[in-house]
């Protein structure tokens, strides 16, 4: 395969050993593009080096690339429950979204010159979007410490920093946070955009909120001529392969005492397709989606929701000192 792709380069100069280079996550270390161990450093990479990506990308989503073009819903009406979860386990919930904006390199190999036109993009659909949600941009270089750690910003990690998406820190890095605190956008500080919203356990609400503001904010995009990035057998496409797709990311924190010394846990997270990650508290886990592709929004959604319901129902059984094997999903 090296040899096969070592001597091509895209139109903005990422070569083969740039898409290889980045290495394995490291324990605890930032959870971006790393985390499958390879990044692309522009859109055209996942055409150009398809023989690579396309393995990664069906190995970690476990979903096969066709022609036919994934499916899209951002129908939140559709969801089902997800503001309905036990708040005596359910503690707090996170619904985020990735886009890359097209004609710009992805995080990895852009320039400072087009980090900065990619602020001032932002700057400008985000002065659209005050107009509905009011907000302020914050630019990282103007923040303290302590303000950077109540928007849970934290320095760049040695994955960023081998990886080049630090390059040049803090310059053209921003954060836009609305007056309600409903909605966080995170501008150059791992992708082109990331976008946030933090409930109290409710995910049917947090996931509205992306849907509708994601959609507000595209539309700003493609007026100003720089649209989201958009492939026709992968979805959207960002800067890691994890995240192709929807580049939908939801995650829900429960707490959890008897479940996670059960025998039958891991086969557990892996029939409902959902990862269980441990936090700082002993007693609390954050359980999210493994994939981002294959699925549509809604269905991700749902997948976590109802995998979290699951979770608390086995808890609550183990607290009474009773099986579970008989809610055990069946394998796919």
């Amino acid at each position: 395969m090296y040899r096969r792709q070592f001597n091509r380069c895209t139109h903005s100069g990422v070569i083969f050993d740039d898409v290889i280079r980045p290495g394995l996550e490291e324990p605890g270390d930032w959870s971006g593009p790393v985390s499958v161990g390879c990044v692309a450093g522009d859109a055209q990479s996942y055409i150009l080096f398809c023989d690579f990506f396309d393995r990664i990308i069906e190995a970690y989503h476990e979903h096969k690339i066709t022609s036919q073009t994934p499916e899209s819903d951002f129908n939140y009406d559709n969801l089902k429950g997800g503001d309905d979860l036990d708040r005596s386990y359910a503690v707090r919930c996170e619904v985020s979204v990735i886009r890359g904006v097209e004609d710009f390199c992805f995080p990895t190999h852009c320039s400072r010159g087009e980090r900065r036109q990619l602020l001032t993009l932002a700057t400008q659909a985000l002065q659209h979007l005050e107009q509905e949600l009011p907000g302020q941009l914050l630019l990282l270089k103007d923040l303290n410490q302590e303000q950077q750690r109540e928007l849970n910003l934290k320095a760049p990690t040695s994955s960023q920093l081998r990886i080049g998406v630090a390059r040049d820190w803090p310059d053209a890095r921003a954060v836009w946070v609305s007056e309600d605190s409903s909605l966080v956008i995170w501008v150059n500080i791992d992708d082109h955009l990331r976008l946030v919203s933090t409930q109290d356990a409710n995910v049917a609400e947090a996931f509205k909120c992306i849907c509708i503001n994601l959609q507000k904010v595209e539309e700003y995009y493609r007026h100003l001529r720089h649209p989201f990035i958009w492939k026709q057998q992968l979805g959207w496409v960002t800067s890691s392969p994890a995240d192709v797709g929807t580049g939908l990311r939801i995650s829900v924190l429960i707490k959890l005492q008897h479940l996670p010394r059960h025998k039958r846990l891991k086969d557990v997270l892996k029939r409902l397709r959902i990862n269980m990650d441990k936090t700082e508290s002993p007693e609390l886990y954050n359980i999210s989606n493994m994939a981002t592709f294959g699925l549509t929004e809604v269905q991700l959604t749902q997948l976590v929701v109802d995998g979290v319901k699951l979770l608390i129902i086995m808890e609550k059984k183990l607290e009474g000192n009773l099986n579970i094997d008989e809610l055990v999903p069946a394998q796919k």
